[in-house]
C-alpha cells in the first residue's frame, strides 16, 4: 500500500486548500513557530511595496497548530503540483516533509529559508505597518491575516500573537 499524502496547513492553506481533501484534523508541529517573517512580493504584495506573509519558522521548544489534511486518494499528484505552484512561486520557501506530534503522520508543509533576501524579522509595530498597507495579486494583506485569524479562532485553535497583530492593523488600515 502507498503511504497517503498529509499536508501541513499553519497558515492560507487553512481557508483556502488548492486540492482535493479527504479529511482533515487538528494537528500540532513541534519545533516550528508560525510567523510574519515572509516578505511576499506576489500574493500579499508587490517588489515596490512587499507585504508580510506566514511562515514556518525553526524554533527550539516551540509549536505550531494547525491542521493536517488527508489528500483524496488519487489526487496526489494533482495536490502537489497544485502546491508547488502556489507556495514555490520564489524560492523563499523550502518543502519538507515533517513528522507531526498530533496526529501521529509524517506531513507535507513549506518552511521558510532562514538564509533567503524573503526572510525579514520585524518587530509587531512593523509588522502591522506592513499588512495594514500592501496588497498584492491575491488582495489586500489585511485580509489574510484577518482571514487566517478567523479561521484558527473557528477550528479552537486561536494565536493571540496573530489577535494583537490584526487589532494594531484594523487601527491602521485606511
Amino acid at each position: 500500500m502507498t503511504e497517503r499524502l498529509w499536508v501541513f496547513g499553519y497558515g492560507s492553506l487553512i481557508w483556502d486548500q488548492c486540492f482535493a481533501v479527504e479529511r482533515q484534523v487538528l494537528a500540532r508541529l513541534d519545533g516550528w513557530r508560525r510567523s510574519f517573517c515572509m516578505t511576499s512580493i506576489h500574493y500579499r504584495g508587490t517588489p515596490d511595496a512587499p507585504g508580510l506573509v506566514l511562515a514556518l519558522d525553526r524554533a527550539e521548544g516551540a509549536c505550531c497548530h494547525g491542521v493536517a489534511f488527508l489528500v483524496e486518494r488519487g489526487a496526489e499528484d494533482a495536490a502537489l503540483a497544485a502546491l508547488r505552484e502556489r507556495e514555490l512561486v520564489s524560492d523563499a520557501y523550502t518543502e519538507m516533509r515533517l513528522p507531526l506530534g498530533e496526529p501521529d503522520v509524517t506531513a507535507l508543509t513549506y518552511v521558510i529559508d532562514p538564509a533567503n533576501v524573503q526572510y525579514s524579522l520585524h518587530d509587531v509595530e512593523a509588522q502591522a505597518r506592513i499588512i495594514a498597507a500592501a496588497a498584492g495579486a491575491r488582495g489586500p494583506n489585511r485580509d489574510y491575516l484577518a482571514n487566517t485569524v478567523k479561521h484558527l479562532d473557528a477550528l479552537g485553535i486561536p494565536d493571540a500573537d496573530l489577535h494583537d497583530l490584526a487589532v494594531r492593523v484594523r487601527h491602521l488600515a485606511p
